[in-house]
């Protein structure tokens, strides 16, 4: 592997932890109604399972509601069925036309486990990313015994993906800290 690519590999391995972070918190509660709540939600319709951002719109009108909209009014018996059956503990009510989710205020206690969930996501995207780190590293080390790179350009590339990590797990920390916070008001 060429510096180049060793780096731009890391890079992009990198990015993809930091986005799986980010639609990972996206499906975390706070206090307000977000349409990503139900984003990784799948209904079964039409015998396979299908993500409910594809059967209907979902959006926020109010801070405390959720509006699904569902494109086939046939489907929307099945949408109902899987908000149920997910476990957020929402209780969807269903008027023939559109799905209204009223999200309840989070309680003390709900507020800090989801802290701690953010949290332990964010311990995850960061060790990703170390892994990304090492693995580049040793593709370095290789590729400098296998004569494609000099130590030089070994050590340059080294350099460049520490600080990609230290990038990359800034943008992780600064991200669960914002999260955390948008949990955590009132």
């Amino acid at each position: 592997m060429s510096y180049e690519e060793i780096t731009l590999d890391a890079e992009d391995r990198m990015q993809k932890a930091v986005d799986h972070l980010k639609s990972s918190l996206a499906g975390i509660r706070t206090g307000r109604a977000n349409p990503g709540l139900v984003d990784s939600l799948r209904a079964d319709v039409y015998g396979s399972p299908t993500p409910i951002k594809q059967l209907a719109s979902v959006g926020a009108p109010e801070p405390t509601q959720i509006l699904i909209r569902p494109y086939d009014a046939g489907t929307i018996k099945d949408i109902e069925k899987a908000i149920v059956a997910s476990g957020l503990g929402f209780n969807p009510q269903n008027d023939g036309k559109v799905i209204r989710i009223n999200i309840p205020p989070l309680s003390g206690d709900v507020r800090k486990k989801m802290v701690s969930r953010i949290k332990d996501l964010a311990e995850e995207a960061k060790i990703s990313i170390r892994n990304v780190r090492r693995d580049a590293n040793k593709a370095a080390d290789t590729a400098q015994k296998d004569k494609t790179l000099t130590e030089d350009q070994r050590d340059d590339a080294k350099k460049e993906v520490q600080d990609l990590t230290k990038k990359y797990e800034t943008q992780v920390t600064d991200m669960a800290k914002s999260r955390e916070a948008e949990v955590l008001e009132d």
